[in-house]
């Protein structure tokens, strides 16, 4: 239990602080604006260190495993309740893994939820009023409270998410974990497990990694605090694979406090992605990145990333207007992969292109288990297309996944993101003002250009009268 390893927590967090913690940035977050949340308002506010176990191999694929830490706060202005189990009054910890590389985010790993059971009264984040001395089952106002890699990666403290919604905060199963599959590698379970390809630095040239920690609150949900709970930690990968530890990670940089991972890919590239924040009313918050580059080609590519901060409803289906004339190649969809006894499919989502719309879905909520962008995790949705962006931005939609109800009616938001441009038809020699014909407004045009290159059709550098014959052999 964590009194019966206070001091060693102390020692570590201590330490924590000079290697890491003290660098945490807090920028504006979702709820409070640089001033203190009404209510308890719990944030992560460091990501301190990295624990790693044993690699092992599952369906023919090696993996390695990891946990990270978090120090949470409360920024609120009244305590906040930390129960433990079988009390629902105490934070669920989940705990993720991204790769920027290519131009592009991706998650590729996940964890079950840490739940908390007691907090220590630090300062992190400023001055605190202590709830109670030693490790009281409260975290007082302005208060931190540091769990270590190690604590987060202990597997009898990590329960599945599925019975957590993460729009209310609360916790709704019991403490018995799912069965994990007999086959799966018992110091991979539960952690956060990723592909050993995933991070091998031969293939992943360039690439960027990223932690990302979030802390989830019946009573933060239900004072209106619940959309900053997520940080974000800039990691590396070391070079040489360790067949007892996979490869080092090293958190480097600070925490991003009160910012989801994906903030992390508009941070790479400041002048090309978009990331907008979208609520669902009644239930949760989306976030979507989006990115188009030119291939040189003649081609774009369109690259998206939709993250469930924490939507119960869950994302079900992800469109894009495709205008007339634009042709899409190169379809695709990523999603991070559940293995851990959790029964989701991992099943991609299927596409189709219709009524001017691509659109990826996954299966219908009569499967309880279908891959829905479920709370937080990310998906990604891509292609390229023949065309550059529209000059102005678009609406992609957003299915929910889960029915609508009383509380929360909705059933698609609408998202803006860079969307393909209309074509521009073939112009018609002589056709200046390209709306499709050649009449006596293009013959205007050509006469005011008499004898300069403004009307040039043979190439000739003048407007004479073989543009004249050229113009009259389209009109109409």
């Amino acid at each position: 239990m964590k009194t019966s390893l206070t001091l060693g927590g102390l020692l570590l967090g201590s330490a924590a602080i000079f290697l890491g913690q003290f660098q945490a940035t807090a920028l504006p977050g979702e709820g409070d604006g640089g001033t203190a949340s009404v209510g308890p308002d719990v944030i992560v506010g460091a990501i301190p260190d990295v624990a790693r176990y044993a690699p092992g191999i599952y369906q023919t694929v090696e993996y390695a495993s990891y946990a990270f830490g978090s120090t949470s706060c409360n920024i609120g202005t009244t305590n906040l309740q930390w129960q433990p189990n079988p009390s629902n009054l105490h934070p669920t910890i989940p705990q993720n893994l991204y790769r920027i590389k290519n131009g592009a985010i991706e998650q590729i790993g996940l964890s079950w939820c840490k739940h908390g059971f007691c907090a220590l009264q630090q300062t992190l984040c400023g001055a605190c009023t202590p709830a109670g001395a030693g490790c009281p089952t409260v975290l007082g106002i302005g208060c931190s409270d540091p769990y270590t890699a190690g604590l987060n990666g202990t597997q009898s403290d990590l329960k599945g998410r599925g019975p957590i919604n993460a729009s209310t905060g609360v916790f709704s199963g019991t403490y018995t974990d799912p069965t994990a599959p007999a086959a799966l590698p018992a110091s991979l379970r539960e952690r956060v497990m990723v592909a050993r390809a995933d991070l091998d630095p031969a293939q992943n040239t360039g690439a960027t990694y990223y932690a990302e920690c979030a802390y989830i609150h019946p009573d933060d949900a239900t004072s209106g605090n619940d959309n900053n709970n997520a940080s974000y930690r800039k990691l590396t990968v070391g070079a040489t694979w360790s067949t007892t530890q996979g490869y080092p990670l090293t958190l480097t940089g600070a925490t991003l406090q009160q910012l989801p991972a994906i903030f992390a890919w508009q941070a790479e590239f400041p002048t090309s992605v978009g990331v907008k924040s979208y609520d669902v009313a009644g239930d949760g918050r989306f976030v979507i990145g989006y990115r188009v580059t030119d291939n040189g080609n003649g081609t774009w590519h369109y690259e998206y990333a939709v993250y469930n901060l924490n939507s119960d409803r869950a994302g079900g289906s992800f469109s894009i207007p495709v205008p007339a004339g634009v042709t899409l190649s190169n379809i695709g969809f990523k999603a991070p992969k559940y293995f851990n006894g959790e029964t989701y499919t991992n099943a991609p989502w299927t596409v189709t292109q219709a009524d001017g719309m691509v659109t990826w879905s996954c299966e219908p909520n009569t499967n309880a288990n279908a891959n829905a962008l479920r709370w937080s995790t990310l998906y990604n949705f891509r292609f390229d297309a023949n065309v550059a962006p529209a000059a102005n931005l678009g609406l992609a939609n957003l299915g929910i996944w889960k029915a609508p109800t009383t509380q929360s009616p909705a059933t698609t938001i609408q998202m803006g993101a860079q969307v393909p441009s209309t074509p521009v038809p073939p112009a018609t020699p002589g056709d200046y003002d390209r709306d499709g014909d050649v009449d006596g407004a293009d013959l205007a045009t050509l006469l005011n250009s008499w004898g300069s290159a403004g009307g040039d059709l043979d190439g000739n550098g003048t407007s004479d009268a073989a543009d004249l014959a050229i113009l009259l052999n389209n009109w109409g």
